[in-house]
């Protein structure tokens, strides 16, 4: 986790594809109701001044005791952390991030009322010159937990992002350089392997049977305290928050800081239910709120990612609001359930179905929708290609849509690996195509979106967020297209990039 709070951006409706980077969010509207519980006193009794005996009260019929709860068996909490701990590591990361301006030194006096510095801003590796390398090292801190004894671990992607060495430290202080089997941003979810055999691995629960009081405990190594032991109570199911609407997340209020990223959250029987992945904090601690990925939800992309090397989630094509209950009434609705459409974007799935700006979503496949949010994590968490049933109120009355659901883009992967001493043929980008509104924004028809830059590509200046061109002078518009260059081993390549409306050919070295 990251001291540094950091907002993460909304995708509208959270079914348009998208990531998320946050580790800590402003404080959600649904967190700002105010206590409306009425306290409850027991007036006094007035002292009796007669001195006549009181009549006989009328006999009354006792009413039915009210069954009183029993008590749960607090969690033995020593005995989960004997158990467990042991299976619980902290994993370490260092890599490569691009220097702030006033890390760099601040521009020259001027220079922003100068033509040549306006016209040359925007290049790579413009205002390098005498600086020094743009980029500073960078090391940071997580924690995660073993799943299986042969050394398949599970983090965070954010924790494990941008990095260019992974290192994993068991509680008997062994440690051992992970490889990064693959992330995935739009759950917050990393899988990890090490070489080791025999280790202990922790058990798995299942957080559906998770309920509002539930006792629940955290192990991590906040502020890089390993081990540490924090426990709370399930605050809140099914939490959606701003860019991380495929993530139906659980809320706890166990402390929960940085440095806890990526570590298991277990419930009262000692089983994984979740990974610690935010926190709400206007100070970048813990303030009370943590949130957890559902273990179930981790596991589904953990068997992706051994599988294929990444995860796939499904696209809807709708931007969707919340119902209030002005806006239900105005539909016609009795209460504000459901999704209600605002966009549907062109060429989606939800455009082919004949989905319509104004259609509220109740149901998928029979399971109802009361949030928007929940519409956006039942279509992230299925595959792209499944057919849905969607049960759907429009024009005051209701319909069954059947949608065959699209895949998501791709939010970028390695086209090579990122080691400054690779040998030729490996560029050291994250590629991804264009969206619509990204070709509309940039000006352009084509072309590829920088979204990570690391080895020969970063020293060439090339920086997440230029878009790339060209290579060698023909234009991709595609990752393969890349790929299929790079097969070749060329000694270097000629990138035509652009970045803030200016195009430039920048030479990289790949020998």
């Amino acid at each position: 986790m990251k001291l540094k709070a950091l907002m993460a951006a909304l995708v509208a409706g959270g079914v348009l594809a998208g990531t998320a980077d946050a580790f800590s969010l402003k404080l959600p509207g649904w967190l700002k109701g105010e206590d409306k519980n009425e306290q409850v006193g027991t007036a006094p009794v007035a002292p009796s001044t007669a001195t006549a005996p009181a009549p006989a009260a009328p006999a009354v019929v006792p009413a039915a005791p009210v069954p009183m709860l029993s008590a749960p068996a607090t969690p033995n909490y020593r005995a989960i952390v004997k158990q467990a701990g042991p299976a619980v590591v902290g994993v370490t990361v260092e890599g490569m991030t691009k220097a702030s301006a006033e890390d760099q030194g601040g521009l020259p006096p001027g220079a922003e009322n100068d033509p040549f510095f306006q016209f040359f801003r925007g290049l790579p590796g413009f205002g390098q010159r005498g600086r020094g390398n743009p980029s500073v090292p960078f090391r940071g801190q997580g924690s995660g937990f073993i799943i299986s004894a042969d050394g398949l671990i599970l983090t965070n992607a954010h924790v494990v992002r941008g990095a260019k060495e992974v290192t994993v430290k068991l509680t008997d202080r062994r440690e051992f350089s992970a490889k990064v089997l693959g992330s995935d941003t739009a759950t917050d979810i990393a899988v990890l392997k090490i070489d080791a055999k025999d280790l202990p691995v922790v058990r798995l629960g299942n957080p559906q049977q998770l309920e509002v009081g539930d006792p629940v405990l955290a192990i991590g190594s906040p502020f890089g305290f390993e081990q540490t032991a924090t426990q709370g109570i399930v605050s809140a199911k099914g939490r959606s928050l701003p860019g991380d609407a495929v993530v139906p997340f659980i809320q706890t209020d166990a402390a929960v800081n940085p440095g806890n990223s990526g570590g298991p959250l277990f419930d009262g029987s000692g089983s994984v239910v979740g990974i610690n992945a935010q926190i709400y904090s206007q100070s970048g601690g813990y303030m009370g709120l943590a949130f957890a990925i559902p273990i179930d939800v981790a596991l589904k992309v953990k068997d992706q990612i051994v599988k294929t090397g990444k995860a796939s989630h499904a696209r809807l094509g709708v931007s969707v609001q919340e119902l209030n209950q002005t806006l239900a009434q105005s539909f016609g609705l009795p209460r504000p359930d459901g999704a209600l459409v605002a966009n549907v974007a062109p060429n989606s799935a939800a455009e082919k179905a004949g989905l319509k700006a104004g259609d509220v979503i109740a149901q998928v496949n029979g399971q109802p929708i009361a949030r928007s949010g929940e519409l956006s994590s039942v279509i992230g968490m299925s595959s792209p290609g499944e057919k849905v049933k969607l049960k759907v109120w429009r024009d005051r009355n209701w319909q069954d849509i059947e949608v065959k659901l699209g895949a998501a883009e791709d939010p970028g992967k390695p086209i090579a690996e990122a080691d400054s001493a690779a040998p030729g043929g490996q560029l050291g980008l994250a590629l991804r195509p264009l969206t619509r509104e990204e070709r509309q924004l940039a000006k352009v028809d084509q072309g590829l979106l920088v979204e990570n830059a690391a080895g020969p590509a970063a020293r060439a200046g090339i920086e997440p967020g230029d878009v790339l061109l060209s290579v060698n002078g023909k234009p991709v518009t595609s990752v393969d297209q890349v790929k299929s260059v790079l097969q070749g081993k060329p000694k270097s390549v000629a990138l035509l990039v652009q970045r803030d409306g200016e195009k430039i050919f920048v030479p990289v070295n790949l020998g």
